[in-house]
């Protein structure tokens, strides 16, 4: 049914991940992409004697949905088994991805109450019938959506539909949409009821969450965090980009969603950390030769640049250190001579070069001494030839 080792959808990809524990694959290679999984680094630790296992699993489906089942049979069911499970209407059909204990976990964190009415139940593994329509109902979605689009345009709806996802049963038919405003799509419901014959349900997500749905490559090569691995999506903020010193340019600060990069809060803690020994940069270095006003910065070398308004161009290197010094005296009333006496002279250690370049292999004009070489060879032997011939005429 599925792999227990990487969960993917009804087994491994092409190239399965070559895990013979649990006999979920047993193909070479390296397994599909799977959004969202979760390392469960509670499998190898045994209960404690006399408690049951819990009896809940996390259940994917389609992308990145995931809901809690409770298995009422006692199933014996592993990670990857693909199973029918209760719905409102009909059934599902979706790929466990974690049993055990770290469900409880991960309820917690959902704020799933473990003995919520709500917790729908297993019914039981899929059989190859329901495997079988659950793929057909696979390939009927992207056709769907394209429909679905057009009919949207045709009622002059301010609205895009970005996916759809059918019932593992072909029953009902979840439509993804994102919208900027309010939208009555009562009459848009009618017409896919009629077209589709399913049951209509009408979800609007985010731009974040279409993204996450949608999945792509990001401007550092790799896949976007959001369809991986990031869950929830904090509000991002111009100054995360000040606070780095980056440029506020949109277009390499907007992802793929249009709003400013979740990754521009990776790294946000540590500069705004390493800031806080760094003085006012409003604050101005008042010395006997004049007034020096802040140029620039570098955060993690811990410097900063420092110009006198008479010698704009002359840029002086300070430590944050010896300018909170500066600083220190000024409130003081005592003013330094020159910034010079607080710059730390730069030590350079003379490296001996490793190879002598006895051959003039570094030389730009190394292609043209060899051409003089090749011409001068080949006028002395032109030489050599005619001497020979003339020699040998006037022997004749």
């Amino acid at each position: 049914m599925g792999c227990s080792s990487c969960g993917s959808d009804g087994g491994c990809g092409s190239g399965g991940c070559g895990s013979s524990s649990g006999g979920g694959c047993s193909k070479s290679g390296s397994c599909s992409s799977y959004k969202l999984n979760v390392y469960d680094w509670l499998s190898d630790i045994e209960l404690p004697h006399g408690q049951v296992i819990f009896d809940c699993v996390e259940v994917r489906f389609k992308n990145s949905r995931k809901e809690f089942f409770r298995n009422v049979n006692n199933l014996s069911l592993n990670v990857g088994d693909v199973i029918a499970v209760e719905t409102t209407s009909g059934h599902d059909i979706g790929t466990i991805t974690m049993t055990g204990e770290l469900v409880k976990k991960q309820m917690r964190k959902n704020k799933v109450a473990f003995d919520s009415p709500e917790i729908k139940k297993i019914y039981r593994l899929a059989k190859k019938s329901d495997i079988d329509k659950w793929i057909e109902a696979q390939k009927m979605e992207v056709g769907t959506m394209y429909k679905a689009r057009t009919i949207a345009i045709e009622q002059g709806l301010d609205m895009k539909i970005s996916d759809v996802e059918y019932q593992g049963d072909k029953t009902k038919a979840i439509f993804y949409y994102t919208a900027e405003a309010r939208v009555d799509f009562r009459e848009l419901i009618k017409r896919l009821a009629d077209e589709f014959k399913v049951r209509i349900e009408m979800k609007q997500i985010g731009v974040r969450q279409e993204a996450s749905r949608l999945g792509g490559i990001g401007s550092c090569g790799r896949e976007l965090c959001c369809s991986t691995w990031l869950t929830d999506f904090r509000s991002v903020s111009t100054s995360a980009a000040r606070y780095q010193q980056l440029s506020l340019n949109p277009q390499k600060l907007a992802g793929q969603c249009g709003k400013l990069k979740c990754c521009l809060n990776y790294e946000l803690d540590a500069y705004t950390d390493a800031l806080k020994i760094f003085p006012d940069t409003n604050i101005n270095l008042e010395t006997e030769k004049g007034t020096a006003f802040y140029r620039k910065m570098d955060i993690f070398k811990q410097m900063m640049w420092y110009s006198y308004k008479h010698e704009a161009l002359q840029f002086i290197e300070i430590k944050v250190e010896r300018v909170n010094e500066i600083i220190a005296l000024n409130k003081k009333g005592q003013k330094p001579v020159d910034l010079v006496e607080f710059v730390e002279p730069v030590k350079k250690e003379f490296v001996e070069p490793s190879y002598a370049n006895v051959d003039g292999q570094d030389s730009l004009t190394r292609f043209d001494n060899q051409n003089k070489k090749k011409k001068n060879n080949n006028n002395r032997n032109r030489n050599k030839k005619n001497f020979h011939k003339k020699n040998e005429a006037g022997k004749q």
